[in-house]
């Protein structure tokens, strides 16, 4: 491979698409790319994963407290940067470049956009500072192991029981006689659930005579939390992201907002947005590996030749590249649609999983040996696809449900 096809390979979106940021939003690419080559590379992630927090808190300091990365997205007012989606479209795609574990899909893109859009005027004057700043990390916590459900990313968030539907199983919540709540239930694979601050939480209540779903809040704190509640990490495909099952017995909560509050349709619009950011992780991590697959061809000598000279890698390479960009192409695109949730999410998210796990399991075999071994960074990214299609997928679905909703076979639904 010379050296004209390894630059064209190795571009990672720099070129057309490149074109078309901002100088902020290349600033925002540059430092975080700079920072965390430093910081997060391959054993500083695997050593942050073995803490009890499952990411390097320092590093998650200087990210959310001297870069504003946990407030990226947040408004002025309540402490954050009050940048788009497109902005943190961009961050997404650093951090799954590197790889790198931190609390930033749970607490800023899954639980944040839920508290500015149902929560009281008091709870956002409380919690939104304190997640700008990286003070304070949380956790959606959702019944079932339906996550993708219950964000309306595989079908209507409205349709089943997910959060219980008032029988046994899922999450209940009932009022007590001081006008409090309690919960009672288990969430399983709940993101960053075992370390996060505060939880937030889906539940069913009102039985069956006023059913409905609402959201909230539990406080865990550096104490525990409040009686009842008993977190437990759990084993994960994916190191990088870590889950916990949470169970509720009789524990103290406190609603999100007030009632009447379209608690489904923030989470679908929620839903959609998070599936631009994975997207972007996806997107960041396929880029990585295949500019680390043309580095080692390229250097890997076979028969007096580098490997990557061969026409059948050069070939394999250059659909991987297009599976990518094209995957990038969507992702940016999605980022930039205006309105609450993109309705370009899901389908995006659908291509970038693709796109990583063909990328990942190329990498894999163009490595060779050492490719096979699970300690290398293409296993990394091959994991990291497998588990955000099982937490978020399966892609097919992902598919239909954008199909669903843009009316490609017929009439276009919620």
């Amino acid at each position: 491979m010379d050296a004209a096809e390894s630059a064209a390979l190795t571009r990672g979106g720099q070129g057309a698409l490149a074109a078309p940021l901002t100088e902020e939003q290349q600033e925002i690419r540059r430092t975080l790319r700079d920072l965390l080559a430093e910081r997060a590379g391959p054993h500083e992630n695997r050593a942050a994963t073995a803490t009890p927090e499952g990411y390097d808190p320092a590093l998650w300091a200087h990210l959310s407290g001297t870069l504003g990365l946990a407030g990226l997205a947040l408004p002025e007012e309540h402490g954050g940067v009050g940048c788009g989606p497109a902005e943190l479209a961009l961050a997404c795609e650093e951090i799954g470049r590197a790889l790198a574990p931190s609390p930033l899909l749970g607490t800023t893109v899954l639980t944040a956009p839920l508290l500015t859009a149902l929560g009281t005027p008091a709870q956002r004057a409380e919690l939104l500072p304190r997640i700008s700043d990286g003070g304070l990390t949380c956790a959606l916590a959702v019944p079932g192991g339906s996550l993708a459900h219950a964000l309306g990313l595989t079908g209507d968030n409205a349709a089943g029981e997910w959060s219980g539907g008032g029988r046994a199983g899922g999450v209940q919540a009932a009022r007590t006689v001081d006008g409090g709540w309690r919960l009672y239930g288990e969430a399983a694979q709940v993101i960053d659930g075992h370390s996060a601050g505060l939880l937030l939480v889906a539940a069913h209540a009102g039985g069956f005579a006023r059913s409905r779903t609402l959201l909230f809040l539990v406080r865990a704190g550096a104490d525990g939390g409040p009686p009842g509640l008993l977190r437990t990490r759990r084993a994960t495909l994916d190191l990088t992201r870590t889950q916990a099952t949470v169970q509720f017995r009789d524990t103290a909560a406190e609603l999100l907002g007030e009632e009447p509050a379209d608690v489904l349709g923030a989470l679908a619009a929620t839903g959609r947005t998070a599936a631009v950011m994975l997207a972007a992780e996806a997107v960041g991590a396929a880029g990585a590996a295949l500019d680390r697959t043309v580095a080692h061809v390229g250097s890997r000598e076979q028969f007096g030749r580098p490997v990557g000279s061969f026409q059948a890698v050069k070939h394999r390479l250059a659909d991987l590249y297009v599976q990518v960009e094209a995957a990038r192409s969507l992702l940016y695109c999605a980022a930039r649609e205006p309105g609450p949730g993109p309705d370009g999410g899901p389908l995006a998210l659908a291509h970038a999983l693709e796109a990583l796990r063909a990328t990942a399991g190329e990498s894999i075999q163009l490595h060779g040996g050492i490719g096979f071994t699970w300690e290398h960074e293409a296993h990394l990214a091959f994991k990291r696809a497998a588990s955000d299609e099982l937490l978020f997928g399966p892609v097919r679905r992902l598919r239909a449900r954008a199909a669903e909703r843009t009316g490609l076979f017929g009439e276009v639904v919620a």
